[in-house]
C-alpha cells in the first residue's frame, strides 16, 4: 500500500479519469503541434514555389527576348516585353514540343489562313517577315492558341492581345475558377467530399448571374461542336478551366484540354489497351477498348454537353428559384445521361441544349443580369 512521505498530509491517489484527461490533452497537444508543422511547411512550400515560378518566368523572358533581339522571332508583344518592359511575365507556362494542334476535316481552311495571316503580320506592313512566320508557326502548335484564334469573335474566349515567339498575351479574366476556393492539401485531407462540394458552392455569385455564366458554357459547347473550323472535344470540363468577367460572361481559362476531334481520334486509335480506363485522355475524354485488337476505339463515350451539365449541376441548382428548380433538375439529369458522341445523337443533343438555354434565359431575360 502506498504511503505519504509526510504523515500529517493525507495521501491522495489520482483518480483514473484525471489521468485519462491528461492523456487526452497530451494527445490533443501533439496532434495540433503536428498540424502546425505541416501547415507551416505547406506555407513555406507555396512561397518557395511562387519564387521559383517567378525565376522560371524571368528565364523564359530572357530566352524569348534574346531570340527577338537576334531577329529570330518577332511579334506584336515583343517590344512591350523586351524593349519597354511594360509587359510583366509573372509565370512561364511551357508547352510540350509534341503538342502540335490540327483542325478537323470540316475546317474552313481558307478562312483560318486569313485569320492566321492577319495576326501574324504584327507590324501591319502588309508582309509577313521570317521572324513573324517563325513565331506564328510556334504558336499554331498549341491547342489553346488555336482555339483562341478560331473563337476570337465569341464572348467566352478571352481576347488575344499580342504575341512574341511562342508566348501569347490574353485579356485578363478577373474571376476564376468558376466556383470554389483553393485549400491547403493538409486541410483537404480532413474535409469529406460532400462537405467540400458544399463549401465550393458557398463562394459563387447570385443565382441570376450563375444562370448567365451557365448559358455561356452551353454556348461554348455549341461553338466547339461542328463549328467553322471543325469539331473540338472538351477533355477537362472542371471549374478550374473557366472563369468570368464583371459582366458575368463565361471565359475559358485553360484550353489545353479542348482538342480537335480529328487529331484526338487519330491518336487514340493507336493506343494499346486492356480495359476501357486505358483509353482516357485528359480528365474525361474516354473511349472504349476493343479487346479483339487491344486498341482504343475513336468515339468518346460522353459528349461535351453531358460533361458540361455534370459540371453545372450543383452550381446552378443551388439557390435556383422554386418555379424553375424542378424542371431545371429534370433537364440537367437528362443532359448528364447523354451517351455516345454528339454526332450519333445530334437531334437529342440539340433539343436538350436548347431547352436548357431557353429555361435559363426566360428566368433572367427580364432582369438587369441578362
Amino acid at each position: 500500500m502506498a504511503r505519504s512521505l509526510f504523515p500529517w498530509v493525507p495521501f491522495v491517489r489520482k483518480p483514473l479519469y484525471i489521468q485519462a484527461r491528461f492523456s487526452y490533452l497530451h494527445m490533443k497537444y501533439l496532434f495540433f503541434s503536428w498540424l502546425a508543422v505541416f501547415v507551416g511547411s505547406w506555407i513555406v512550400y507555396v512561397e518557395y514555389s511562387s519564387y521559383t515560378e517567378l525565376c522560371r518566368g524571368h528565364d523564359c523572358k530572357n530566352s524569348i527576348c534574346d531570340k527577338y533581339r537576334k531577329g529570330v522571332i518577332d511579334g506584336s508583344a515583343c517590344s512591350s516585353l523586351c524593349d519597354k518592359d511594360t509587359l510583366y511575365l509573372g509565370k512561364c507556362f511551357t508547352a510540350k514540343p509534341n503538342s502540335q494542334a490540327k483542325v478537323g476535316e470540316q475546317a474552313n481552311l481558307a478562312d483560318l489562313a486569313t485569320q492566321v495571316l492577319s495576326i501574324a503580320d504584327a507590324n501591319k506592313d502588309g508582309h509577313m517577315s521570317l521572324p513573324e512566320a517563325r513565331s506564328t508557326w510556334a504558336l499554331l502548335q498549341l491547342n489553346e492558341f488555336l482555339l483562341a484564334l478560331v473563337l476570337q469573335d465569341r464572348e467566352h474566349t478571352p481576347k488575344l492581345l499580342g504575341f512574341c515567339g511562342d508566348l501569347y498575351v490574353m485579356e485578363k479574366v478577373p474571376y476564376s475558377p468558376l466556383y470554389g476556393i483553393s485549400l491547403p492539401w493538409i486541410i483537404e485531407l480532413w474535409i469529406p467530399a460532400g462537405l467540400r462540394r458544399s463549401i465550393d458552392q458557398w463562394f459563387t455569385p447570385s443565382w441570376p448571374h450563375k444562370a448567365k455564366i451557365s448559358i455561356g458554357l452551353l454556348e461554348l459547347v455549341e461553338d466547339v461542336f461542328h463549328g467553322t473550323f471543325g469539331s473540338f472535344l472538351m477533355c477537362d470540363v472542371s471549374a478550374a478551366s473557366f472563369g468570368y468577367n464583371e459582366r458575368h460572361d463565361l471565359k475559358v481559362m485553360d484550353a489545353r484540354h479542348i482538342v480537335p476531334e480529328a487529331i484526338f481520334q487519330e491518336g487514340i486509335r493507336q493506343q494499346h489497351c486492356d480495359v476501357d480506363e486505358d483509353c482516357l485522355y485528359g480528365a474525361d475524354c474516354l473511349t472504349s477498348c476493343d479487346l479483339t485488337k487491344h486498341r482504343c476505339t475513336p468515339e468518346v463515350t460522353r459528349p461535351n454537353l453531358a460533361k458540361a451539365c455534370d459540371a453545372l449541376k450543383d452550381y446552378i441548382l443551388r439557390g435556383a428559384p422554386s418555379d424553375v428548380s424542378e424542371e431545371l433538375e429534370k433537364q440537367l439529369y437528362a443532359c448528364i445521361a447523354l451517351k455516345g458522341s454528339a454526332e450519333q445523337m445530334e437531334i437529342e443533343h440539340s433539343l436538350i441544349l436548347n431547352n436548357l438555354k431557353t429555361l435559363l434565359w426566360k428566368k433572367i431575360s427580364h432582369t438587369k443580369d441578362s
